[in-house]
């Protein structure tokens, strides 16, 4: 049976993605974005495009897949915002970026969902895997927002949505 926070992760690990709930999950903030509208940017150097939104959002999510599987790392990024980048454009590579993101969410979900009670006591330095889960969670939230308002500026994102 699994601990009180691996549920409470899971649940929010899906709230983020796929499950409407106090804010529209990620996969609703990229629904019917084409490839143009994703390399979209606001004006001013402080905007990221979605693209870029989508490609740091997985860049984070991978490096956290590997931490946990005890896979190799990425190669580190010279800084966060080399994260923010997009060396592709059309339709398939588009797609491709949101498919991958939607990928390695969906293999992260399976390694919380096996975690267990011990996973949340860590005795190294740095946080443990239940803590770095749910700064992920946290960090998805927070960029699922600017895609929402990035649609918005752009005039993609309804109107009026029910939920």
């Amino acid at each position: 049976m699994q601990n009180k926070i691996s549920e409470v992760l899971l649940q929010n690990w899906d709230y983020v993605m796929d499950i409407e709930d106090w804010s529209p999950p990620l996969s609703t903030a990229l629904e019917g974005v084409n490839s143009d509208q994703a390399g979209w940017k606001p004006q001013g150097v402080a905007g990221n495009s979605i693209w870029e939104t989508v490609n740091h959002l997985t860049y984070y999510k991978e490096h956290l897949l590997n931490k946990l599987k005890g896979l190799p790392q990425l190669p580190p990024p010279e800084s966060n915002d080399a994260t923010f980048t997009v060396a592709e454009s059309g339709e398939e590579a588009w797609e491709q970026a949101v498919a991958k993101l939607k990928s390695v969410h969906a293999s992260l979900r399976e390694v919380i969902e096996a975690l267990e009670e011990g996973a949340y006591d860590w005795g190294g330095s740095g946080h443990a895997p239940g803590e770095e889960v749910m700064s992920l969670i946290l960090h998805d939230a927070y960029h699922t927002g600017q895609i929402v308002l990035v649609r918005k500026l752009q005039g993609s994102w309804p109107t009026n949505r029910s939920f």
